[in-house]
């Protein structure tokens, strides 16, 4: 067996197709996740208050832009996987972690999304003032899911090279 045939196996593809599940699979589930429990308060608040609807929207649209993360890792990470060409183990293994790095990063702000969604929309029918906070929590809870963007594209661009 040569040296050629040890760094690019045949199974190694199988890690960058993983890499592309594992970010749907994650970022998504963070996404539907972040949906639907603000979704729960802004029904709530819906209830007492139908005004408050279109600015409670927020964790909603934050929530989506993380499966908007996954979808673009996932498509350049596919984008390199050809069977007409040679794919690495290294490559593999790079793929897998971009994957992996959107896909939990954006499960892990997708819970924070709803939780504070959820909470901030019901205390924003209360008292006012807090949509601000609410707003700027939130922000700092999507960031997460940025820098696992930033991570992946970063990696990606390693094993493109």
């Amino acid at each position: 067996m040569s040296d050629h045939n040890q760094l690019t196996p045949a199974f190694a593809p199988f890690f960058g197709m993983a890499g592309v599940a594992f970010a749907m699979i994650f970022g998504c589930a963070g996404a539907a996740y972040g949906t639907a429990k603000s979704g729960i308060g802004i029904s709530g608040v819906g209830i007492f208050r139908p005004e408050l609807i279109m600015k409670s929207l927020i964790p909603v649209v934050m929530s989506g832009i993380l499966g908007v993360y996954s979808l673009v890792v996932s498509v350049l990470i596919a984008s390199d996987l050809d069977p007409t060409l040679s794919y690495s183990l290294f490559q593999g293994f790079l793929h897998l972690a971009a994957g992996l790095s959107v896909g939990l990063s954006g499960l892990g702000a997708g819970y924070a999304i709803g939780k504070v969604g959820d909470a901030g929309v019901r205390a924003y029918l209360a008292q006012s003032r807090v949509y601000v906070g609410m707003v700027l929590i939130l922000i700092f809870a999507e960031v997460l899911g940025l820098y696992g963007l930033i991570v992946a594209l970063i990696l990606n661009t390693r094993g493109s090279s």
